[in-house]
């Protein structure tokens, strides 16, 4: 009985000390794996050099190259139009005749007129000849053969003036007859049949515009501009020669043709602070036309540049900082300096930056600078 008692006493002592060891090892285990699970796993990017393009948009108004009011030279009653709004013309096509009564009578009147002086001119010669035997003869003072040579440069005087009216009586009449001074589209004809036109209207009779070409104009801020003016004198930007430009138009799509920019304002509005500029299209379909808007969208490339993107990155009073992954896995804070944005993403030239560095991609508000890491590195990434 007393080595069974003394077998129980035993059983009893030793098993409440392997369940306490038991419970010690776990909670060690368990502390163990706390500690891990404090190591983040974050996603890393490493760095390398990228294009980036970045777009500047601006509203613009688009014309024909060539846009011309078409006024009447005279004024009178519009006795015909030829064409209708929207038709196509070439050069020197009849659009309108303005009544020509009263314009060919005045051509008749002139040319009448002219005749009379050709006669008195023909009289001077024949009265300067009839007096010159008779002063050579001394039969007449020399005077009087003055006065007709005088008379007779009178007549010649009063010719040539009859003929610029009648000249002018001519053109009258060909003005009557309004063509198309380029080829091009008819706008609006706000005149009908029967109406007064003046060459002092209001309005014009009609707009031509030649649409072959068309011109963008577009305001830019003055920073904008010197912006684009470097770019211009940048010999290694593809925009050193000739800045292309592309076209948004008013249903959204893309105007399949490039245009380029080939003038500009010359001066700063001061009351705006932007300058005008001018960008021109080629247009053999004739889809845009005078009057259309759009947006005209300038590229700018920056080659050889970092595409840093906005999440990796935080801002700590007015700068900006990522942070950058050491080789043992910590994170060190790595100030930058952005010279623009291209989508998401932050463009960065140089600042210390080099291909062979990985930066945070994630959870960088979880992290401070020094504290350990666990990486995941996935290349994917890079520009989401």
């Amino acid at each position: 009985m007393n080595r069974n008692i003394l077998k129980t006493f035993k059983t009893w002592v030793i098993l409440p000390a392997i369940v306490l060891t038991s419970g010690f090892c776990i909670s060690c285990n368990t502390e163990g794996k706390e500690i891990e699970d404090e190591v983040l796993s974050l996603s890393v990017l490493p760095l390398e050099k990228d294009t980036a393009m970045v777009n500047f948009e601006y509203l613009g108004s688009i014309e024909g190259k060539v846009n011309v009011e078409i006024r009447p030279q005279i004024e009178g009653l519009l006795d015909q139009i030829h064409v209708d709004e929207g038709d196509y013309v070439e050069k020197g096509q009849l659009l309108f005749t303005v009544n020509a009564s009263p314009y060919m009578e005045s051509l008749k009147n002139a040319h009448a007129a002219v005749e009379v002086e050709e006669a008195k001119l023909e009289n001077a010669k024949i009265e300067l000849e009839r007096l010159k035997p008779l002063v050579d003869h001394d039969v007449i003072s020399e005077v009087q053969l003055r006065t007709a040579q005088s008379d007779l440069e009178v007549a010649k005087a009063s010719l040539a003036q009859s003929k610029a009216l009648e000249a002018t009586s001519r053109l009258n009449v060909g003005f009557t007859k309004i063509k198309a001074p380029v080829s091009g589209y008819i706008g609006r004809i706000p005149k009908r049949v029967g109406n007064l036109v003046t060459k002092n209207d209001t309005q014009p009779v009609t707009n031509l515009s030649d649409i072959s070409e068309v011109y963008v104009y577009f305001s830019m801020s003055e920073s904008n501009y010197l912006k684009y003016k470097r770019m211009r004198a940048d010999s290694t930007s593809d925009y050193y020669l000739k800045p292309e430009v592309k076209l948004i138009l008013a249903d959204g799509s893309t105007y399949e043709h490039k245009g380029q920019i080939d003038a500009d304002g010359g001066e700063i509005d001061p009351s705006t602070g932007t300058i005008t500029m001018r960008a021109s299209f080629k247009n053999p379909d004739r889809l845009v036309r005078s009057g259309n808007t759009g947006k005209i969208i300038l590229e700018q490339v920056h080659s050889d540049v970092f595409l840093i993107p906005q999440k990796a990155t935080y801002q700590v009073q007015n700068k900006t900082f990522v942070y950058l992954l050491q080789d043992d896995n910590t994170v060190k804070m790595k100030e930058i300096f952005p010279n623009g944005k291209s989508g998401k993403n932050f463009i960065v030239k140089g600042n210390g930056l080099t291909e062979d560095q990985t930066i945070v991609l994630s959870g960088i508000s979880k992290i401070s600078n020094g504290m350990k890491i666990h990486p995941e590195r996935d290349n994917r990434l890079a520009k989401k």
